[in-house]
């Protein structure tokens, strides 16, 4: 399988405070490259979401914006790349808010959620949050939401649950988004 695992922490509850963002690279069933960002959302921290990631206000003051952080990495969403991960929706909507933000233009691109391919391929399982997910696959996922961990625990997700049911059983679960 070729895709990018992606995960997103935000400053407060507003989808368009994104204040770091970090990229798994996938080529042939193997991690081959990582990214990892801090962007300066320009708006308050909320100590609850700092509760959860552990950035701060301070951490970001340097970083670039996301308008900076974004040329570097557009090209990577293209319309026949899958993108995935673990509870799209919120990634997903956070990358469309911080476009519309600053008036750039949303790509066109293929979203796989591995929350709804584990639900559906374990649907045992107590629940599928990414913990309890990489805790039943036996992945090491040692820093939950650093972005950075999250993304690499969302690509062997997808590659084990390739590997054990195949490349086919996950195509259904892709979708455009845009």
């Amino acid at each position: 399988m070729n895709f990018i695992a992606m995960d997103f922490e935000t400053a407060n509850y507003s989808p368009e405070s994104a204040c770091s963002l970090a990229l798994v690279m996938v080529q042939q069933d193997k991690i081959v490259g990582e990214y990892y960002q801090l962007i300066n959302p320009k708006m308050p921290f909320y100590s609850r979401n700092i509760q959860i990631h552990g950035i701060r206000e301070e951490d970001v003051k340097d970083a670039p914006t996301f308008p900076e952080m974004w040329a570097e990495i557009a090209h990577l969403y293209q319309e026949h790349h899958l993108i995935a991960a673990h509870n799209a929706p919120f990634d997903n909507g956070v990358l469309r808010a911080c476009l519309k933000k600053y008036e750039l233009t949303v790509p066109k691109y293929l979203s796989i959620d591995t929350v709804k391919t584990s639900k559906k391929l374990f649907p045992t399982w107590d629940n599928h949050r990414l913990d309890n997910c990489c805790k039943n696959l036996n992945i090491t996922l040692l820093h939950h939401h650093d972005a950075l961990e999250d993304s690499r625990a969302c690509a062997e997700i997808l590659l084990k649950e390739s590997q054990l049911f195949g490349p086919s059983a996950l195509k259904p679960f892709a979708k455009v988004e845009n």
